[in-house]
């Protein structure tokens, strides 16, 4: 039976994470969601994307903050960053991601949305990748956005991207948010319009709901996890699962009918429980299709995934 799977944030910059992903076994009537933070540079997309295609019949991809970094170059003979590489910044760098995906067939957020298929089962599902950023937005009513930079700060927070992911040729990385929203928003739109009855798996790296951020030790970094724009999307396009990482905390949640799977390999001593338990990252990969059966009302408590 076919079956698609999912994970994220390899973050492939870590030998250790490299090495369990060299182990990855063939699944060769499979397919496979990558949902963003592979690494930094386009050498880290290569091994994700040729290690995946080599064991997956399909292969999707989506990014995340870790992918839109510019990093910098170095003259280094162990440096994975090329000089025209480091000049990307914003937009440049995500499409010069989604043009070496093509390369190896990967199916991105640019690309026309495909159906993965059990025609033994009459399984059917719309693969929807979407990329849709952050605005700060995930902070309580009484931060305002010129206070949420502050707010994260007076707890010691501040994320990397403040410093590598650029936002050119927008002004702001919220602008650079708004207008990929509005742009999914319509492709969910004319998506469903073809589909009308189809599920929809909705995958994006960072979670489409604030409910789901539950980061225990950084609470406030949630600023830097998602939008409200996207609260809506997916009771409103029938999705019946979403699929997202950026958390490292491994959680599935039935909300109002819809499965939401949080699927983050994560930094290596953030799954060193599970390796000490003799999995390896096919342990760790998530079932989406066909998944567990949706409980009787719809709804259910969290299910938190320690190991895998």
């Amino acid at each position: 039976m076919p079956t698609l799977y999912a994970i994220s944030d390899l973050h492939l910059s870590y030998a250790g994470n490299r090495d369990a992903w060299a182990l990855l076994r063939p699944h060769l009537a499979d397919s496979l969601i990558l949902a963003g933070d592979m690494g930094e540079t386009l050498s880290h997309l290569r091994l994700a994307f040729s290690t995946a295609t080599t064991n997956f019949a399909r292969v999707w991809w989506v990014p995340g903050n870790h992918e839109l970094y510019t990093m910098p170059y170095t003259s280094s003979a162990s440096s994975t960053v090329t000089s025209r590489e480091a000049t990307l910044r914003g937009e440049a760098k995500y499409l010069a991601c989604v043009e070496l995906a093509r390369e190896y067939g990967v199916l991105t957020p640019e690309d026309e949305w495909e159906v993965w298929a059990d025609e033994a089962q009459g399984l059917q599902a719309l693969v929807c990748p979407m990329f849709t950023l952050y605005d700060y937005s995930f902070r309580p009513e009484s931060v305002s956005r010129e206070g949420a930079l502050a707010w994260a700060a007076e707890e010691g927070i501040e994320a990397t991207d403040e410093h590598l992911l650029h936002c050119e040729p927008h002004e702001t990385r919220d602008e650079w948010c708004q207008a990929l929203c509005t742009k999914f928003e319509t492709k969910l739109v004319e998506a469903r319009r073809k589909y009308p009855e189809m599920p929809f798996v909705l995958v994006n790296h960072w979670p489409l709901k604030e409910q789901l951020v539950h980061l225990f030790l950084v609470p406030r970094f949630s600023i830097w996890c998602g939008t409200k724009t996207t609260e809506d999307w997916p009771e409103r396009f029938g999705a019946s699962v979403v699929v997202t990482g950026h958390l490292h905390v491994r959680r599935t949640d039935w909300i109002k009918g819809v499965r939401h799977e949080e699927v983050s390999l994560g930094y290596p001593r953030q799954w060193k429980d599970c390796r000490e338990r003799g999995m390896d990252v096919n342990d760790m990969l998530r079932e989406i299709m066909p998944g567990p059966e949706k409980p009787g009302d719809g709804n259910a408590p969290t299910l938190w995934r320690r190991y895998g």
